[in-house]
């Protein structure tokens, strides 16, 4: 294969790095599930937890401990669940059976946006915010599928990212929170 039409192949799934217009994820929009804005600077000097989640989805049950995480550490931890459907088509409902399934299988209470992409050629601007160096000022990562976590600090800054396999109640993530 020729370099250009290498090139034009992986425009589907991978972003280019670019640097935003924005000074942190303070400044980027995204709605709730309701379609209502979410105003991230109203999280200022909490953590945020992003999660990309799904219903249909073997990790499917953090949904439990992503709960319990966020009752438990409430004052000080937002939890925010981001609905995907590009791993295994395992979102595939709408708004509203995705709001029932997290309310009545999990009780979920943490805020849940809108359904985005997190990752390729119309990769949402936070989770080109949240993996790319350029942007967030610490590393560089690829969502690998759902449920991999993003710890934003207390400022706005980006702690660490954690794969599918890390418990929401793992230490690795409670340690910043204590």
């Amino acid at each position: 294969m020729n370099p250009l039409k290498a090139f034009v192949a992986t425009l589907g799934t991978k972003s280019p790095k670019q640097k935003m217009d924005i000074d942190n994820i303070y400044g980027i929009s995204i709605n709730a599930l309701n379609g209502n804005p979410i105003d991230l600077s109203s999280f200022k000097g909490k953590y945020i937890l992003f999660v990309n989640v799904a219903s249909k989805c073997g990790f499917t049950p953090q949904y439990k401990d992503l709960q319990k995480l966020y009752e438990t550490y409430g004052e000080t931890l937002q939890v925010i669940g981001v609905p995907c459907n590009q791993f295994g088509a395992q979102e595939p409902g709408d708004a509203n059976t995705i709001e029932t399934f997290c309310e009545v299988n999990y009780g979920v209470s943490f805020l849940i946006t809108e359904k985005i992409d997190v990752k390729g050629k119309n990769q949402h601007p936070l989770y080109t915010w949240l993996t790319q160096k350029i942007n967030n000022g610490v590393k560089d990562s690829t969502v690998k599928w759902n449920f991999q976590k993003y710890l934003i600090d207390a400022n706005g800054d980006l702690v660490d990212y954690y794969y599918s396999t890390t418990s929401p109640l793992s230490s690795k993530i409670v340690k910043h929170l204590k």
